[in-house]
This record gives C-alpha cells, sequence and structure tokens, in this order.
C-alpha cells in the first residue's frame, strides 16, 4: 500500500496528514500539528521560518516512524508570502501578509501602473498584501540588491528539502505577478516597476516532480520518498478536495473565507473588477472567487476574552443581537486589540456581552457571503443552489445555519481537511494511483 504526505501550513496552524486509498476511498491519518502564527518583531508582523521549517522536518519523522512506506510528499501554505535568497543564504526578516509595510507600496505601485490595467492584466483583486505589492518594498528598501531568487513559502520549504529551487503556478497567480491569459510572468508590468528578471523561473504546475529528500535531510527524517508539487497555494489545494456539480459555489472557511466557483475561463469585466473578485489558478481550471475575513475574527476574539469554543457554541444560540459589521473592513486586518476594533465598528448599537459580540461576528461574515454570492451572480449571469463549506470553518453549525438563512441556498457542510485532501488527491495523480 502507497501512503502520501500531505504538510498542510495554515496562517494559523500546520499539519501533516497522511493519506492512501482503500477501496476506492481517500483515508487520511493526522500524526502531527502545530501553531503557526505570525510573531511581533522590531521590523512588524514577521513568520518565523527556522522554526516553522523544524515543525516540518519533525512532521516528516513523525510521518515516517508510522508508516515506512511514503511514497511522495507535497507541501502547500497559505498565499503571497516568501522568502528571498541570496544564492543559498535566506535574506531576513521574513515579513507576514499583515504588516503594514505594503499599504505605502501598493499606492506608489498605482502610480506606475494603474490598478484597472493591473487588473486587466493579472486578473487578481486588489489586496494590499499581494506579492507585487511586497516585492516593491523590497525594491524601495533596496533588499532586493542582493536577492538572486525569490521563494514563495511552500517552493521555500520544499527547496530546503530537495535542493530544487520552483514556482508553482497556482501560489505565483495569487500575487498578481501573472497574465492572466499567458499564464507566464507579466513581464511588461514587472519591467515598469524595475524588478529584476532573475527572481522569475520558469512555471511549475501542480503534478511536477521535484525530487527526492536530500541525503541529509534523510538521515534526520528516518525516510527518503519523492516531492511532488501540489497546488501549492492552500486554497488551491482545497478547491481539488471536493467536485461539485453545476450551479454550485465553493467556500474554503479557515482564517480566511475564499467563495467562489470553478470557472472554465478567467472572467475579468468591468463588473468583476468592481466586485473586486480574483481569477487564481486551479488545476485546470481559474478559481473566480473573492477573499473574506474568516475564523481570523473569532480565534482572535476567542484569544483575548478567553472564551473557548465549546462555551460559546453552548451559549450562542440564546443571543438576539444581530448587529452586523464589515468583516473586510481594514481596522480588522492585524490591530492591537481585535475586540476593541470590532466594537469601534458597532459603538452605534454595541453588544452587551462577548457572545453577543461572537453572534455579530457570525452574522456580518454570512451576511458578507449573501452580497458577495449576489454579486458573483451579476458578474457571471447565473444563478447558483447550493454553497459547499469546506475546511475547519465546516464545523461551525450556528455559522452554517446563518449562511442559509442569508444566502437561501442549499448548505452543504463538509468539515474535512479539504486542503490536506486535496493535496493528497494531486500527489496520487502524479503517481498514477488515481
Amino acid at each position: 500500500m502507497k501512503y502520501y504526505l500531505a504538510i498542510d501550513l495554515g496562517a494559523s496552524s500546520g499539519r501533516h496528514i497522511v493519506g492512501h486509498l482503500e477501496n476506492g476511498e481517500i483515508i487520511t491519518d493526522e500524526v502531527h500539528r502545530f501553531k503557526t502564527g505570525m510573531d511581533n518583531s522590531p521590523h512588524g508582523l514577521v513568520w518565523d521560518i527556522p522554526r516553522l521549517y523544524k515543525e516540518i522536518l519533525e512532521g516528516i519523522k513523525i510521518a515516517f516512524n508510522k508508516y515506512k512506506n511514503i511514497e511522495s510528499l507535497s507541501i502547500d501554505t497559505w498565499g503571497v508570502d516568501y522568502v528571498l535568497m541570496n544564492g543559498d543564504i535566506e535574506i531576513p526578516p521574513f515579513y507576514a501578509y499583515r504588516n503594514r509595510r505594503c499599504f505605502k507600496a501598493s499606492e506608489e505601485v498605482h502610480k506606475i501602473v494603474s490598478f484597472k490595467k493591473l487588473y486587466e492584466n493579472t486578473g487578481i483583486q486588489f489586496a494590499s498584501f499581494n506579492t507585487i505589492y511586497q516585492l516593491y518594498d523590497d525594491l524601495k528598501s533596496g533588499r532586493l540588491d542582493e536577492a538572486t531568487d525569490y521563494l514563495m513559502l511552500p517552493s521555500y520549504f520544499i527547496y530546503k528539502l530537495t535542493s530544487v529551487k520552483t514556482h508553482e503556478y497556482t501560489n505565483e497567480s495569487t500575487g498578481a505577478l501573472l497574465n492572466a491569459l499567458t499564464k507566464d510572468y507579466d513581464y511588461p508590468t514587472l519591467d515598469k516597476l524595475y524588478f529584476p528578471r532573475k527572481l522569475f523561473g520558469k512555471i511549475n504546475q501542480p503534478g511536477d516532480y521535484v525530487g527526492e529528500l536530500l541525503p541529509n535531510i534523510q538521515k534526520q527524517v528516518g525516510g527518503n520518498c519523492k516531492v511532488y508539487l501540489c497546488a501549492s497555494h492552500d486554497t488551491g489545494s482545497a478547491f481539488e478536495a471536493v467536485d461539485i456539480p453545476e450551479k454550485s459555489i465553493i467556500l474554503s472557511s479557515g482564517t480566511w473565507s475564499l467563495l467562489g466557483i470553478k470557472s472554465k475561463e478567467t472572467i475579468i469585466t468591468n463588473e468583476s473588477l468592481k466586485a473586486n473578485y480574483t481569477n487564481e489558478g486551479g488545476v485546470g481550471y481559474i478559481r473566480f472567487l473573492k477573499n473574506i475575513m474568516g475564523m481570523y475574527l473569532a480565534n482572535r476574539v476567542k484569544e483575548e476574552t478567553g472564551l473557548n469554543y465549546k462555551v460559546v457554541d453552548s451559549l450562542i444560540t440564546n443571543s438576539t443581537y444581530h448587529q452586523t459589521f464589515d468583516v473586510n473592513d481594514s481596522s480588522l486586518n492585524a490591530p492591537i486589540n481585535m475586540k476593541e476594533a470590532i466594537l469601534n465598528l458597532l459603538k452605534d448599537n454595541p453588544p452587551l456581552t462577548d457572545i453577543d459580540l461572537f453572534a455579530s461576528i457570525y452574522h456580518s461574515q454570512a451576511l458578507c457571503y449573501k452580497k458577495a454570492i449576489d454579486e458573483l451572480e451579476v458578474v457571471t449571469k447565473k444563478k447558483y443552489k447550493r454553497i459547499y463549506i469546506v475546511g475547519g470553518g465546516a464545523r461551525n453549525v450556528f455559522l452554517n445555519n446563518l449562511v442559509k438563512e442569508y444566502t437561501k441556498l442549499e448548505v452543504i457542510a463538509l468539515p474535512i481537511e479539504a486542503t490536506a485532501l486535496g493535496n493528497i488527491k494531486i500527489q496520487m495523480k502524479a503517481s498514477k494511483e488515481l
């Protein structure tokens, strides 16, 4: 029997999940879980890349201890973030996408290339943390002067395991660097911004073979296996986890909520621009979707109030507080205190209790999903019948019921590790087992 290891890093937690095929069904086993999370530093919010890499190695070691016959592994993470390299040497700090450095950079980029033009070329929605703005900040600060490469985080971790540098399509597409039609780098735009062309290598595809683990890595983890590229942007792998019928929407619910469809073609229109819908690369299709602030809001408030979800879940159905706010308000991007930031948006009619605050968060998310679906139907000129919710957020019964109430759609909640499952599926297809 062949086993496949999915290493899936979300913005809040990471996990190692081993999967195998049994009677036509993929059976999974989580063997390692760890916290990810951004750290405060003198440079603002950053990732502790050495710690994350150490956890990756530890999880691989645990997997080999339990399953000797691991056929392959692959890694996915959140999008847009990367590591700058000077040859084989990393260039710190390792900025996180919520770092405030990008606000000014995005304004400066748009003075050179208007957002309308950028959207026409790339099909990618505006987000101040997009890779293109992060790289422009690196250019202005001089960090690109010594850089020979930039590697998106999954590609960086795979490089550490194999010594092979890759640029995987689904992840490269998230940050407004690729031309939506050619699916290669949008070189005319990159040249206008004076980005060094040497940074941008050949675009690789999900399912591409990378190599095997380096000898020193094999000694550390106690085994060897093939390494493939999956859809290394975690949403790309999550969309691979489920096959959905026509007139259906997918909502990948985690730190972020990614709501959209699998489209056969890129959708770049005035309506999609106005709605800020994005065209991200998928596995043979376009993920036409919208980014909505997800469980990050509730997770932060949970930490700040000391409440656990069992208590919240047991009391929230009694709340009659339905006041809503814009979950994508810029003040919620990385506030020092999330509870205070949300209360400021609700100051005209504030909640009386913390449970009411959680109710407001969930009502606000459901309302935002409803508005996003209304926009989606206008842009695509289609009506949708059902919404599939996957990922950790699919376990939230209260929120699922609100989604049904607000959208009037059939809700199919699949509380599965969708990203890891999609990651494993791509490996199995690469190995000709699926």
